[in-house]
């Protein structure tokens, strides 16, 4: 569950079946005077918004039932709760939940539509914090994705590593010596740098190199990883490897930066 703030007005967010449902239950608490949930569902415009929402999203809907609802809705003695409308029509749109995050939800759309009912103004910075919300999730996936193509061959390598250049019997201060080792095999020949030397230079940044590399880069060096492990079991001198694994990242960095689907996902992360 997410919360987003409109006109100080927190509101709860929940994601059903990958769908966001906002709480109109937190909404409410923004309208002045004493209103009900049911008062908005009684409406004639809201039945009629409702009916083409389920008809258009719902393959399920209770057309007959929801006809009769229909029939009745504005009339001064109808009045229907949200339970009762999911029951009788068999809705998706509505959901009305118990438990620590209890009250009524509904899906983004007919929130949006439930914010005018507050009013015009808070419809417009209800989906102005959703939509900032969306911008924040979508920056922090193209974060995540940037770690993943980083870390995707991380086991692969540092296995090949301790079975083929750890010896026997070696203190846990040795084998990090020799991970950091090769883990600058694949800086030098990426970046032209050791961690070390990176640290020094950059002593106002926190993380390290690969935090700071681009989509193309992280791709490259996912594939240096792989080549690396490969060389490390075919006993190739650390000295041959780094030649080698120089040329491939030269080669393989001139068709990743003008690589289009590089390119659009490197337009995303950036517009997060």
């Amino acid at each position: 569950m997410t919360k987003i703030s409109v006109n100080g007005t927190e509101i709860s967010i929940i994601n059903i079946e990958n769908e966001d449902y906002i709480s109109i239950t937190d909404m409410l608490k923004a309208k002045d005077g004493d209103f009900f949930i049911s008062d908005w569902l009684r409406n004639r415009n809201t039945v009629e918004f409702l009916g083409i929402w389920e008809r258009v999203y719902n393959p399920n809907f209770n057309y007959g039932e929801y006809a009769i609802i229909r029939s009745k809705a504005g009339l001064n003695n109808y009045k229907i709760s949200v339970k009762e409308w999911v029951e009788k029509t068999n809705a998706v749109g509505l959901k009305a939940t118990a438990g620590r995050y209890g009250g009524t939800y509904a899906h983004k759309d007919i929130a949006f539509e439930f914010g005018m009912w507050i009013s015009a103004e808070f419809k417009i910075y209800l989906i102005k914090e959703f939509q900032r919300l969306k911008e924040q999730e979508q920056k922090q996936l193209g974060w995540d994705i940037k770690r993943t193509l980083a870390k995707i061959n991380y086991r692969i390598h540092t296995d090949a590593i301790k079975e083929n250049l750890i010896p026997k019997e070696l203190t846990k201060q040795q084998i990090t010596q020799i991970y950091a080792s090769e883990a600058d095999v694949l800086n030098m020949s990426l970046f032209g740098i050791t961690a070390k030397e990176w640290r020094d230079a950059n002593k106002d940044k926190e993380g390290n190199i690969r935090d700071y590399a681009n989509i193309s880069q992280l791709v490259c060096l996912s594939n240096l990883e792989n080549l690396n492990a490969l060389f490390i079991n075919e006993n190739l001198p650390q000295d041959k490897r780094l030649i080698k694994l120089n040329q491939i990242a030269i080669s393989q960095m001139k068709l990743l930066t003008e690589d289009k689907n590089i390119k659009r996902i490197s337009n995303m992360g950036s517009k997060g």
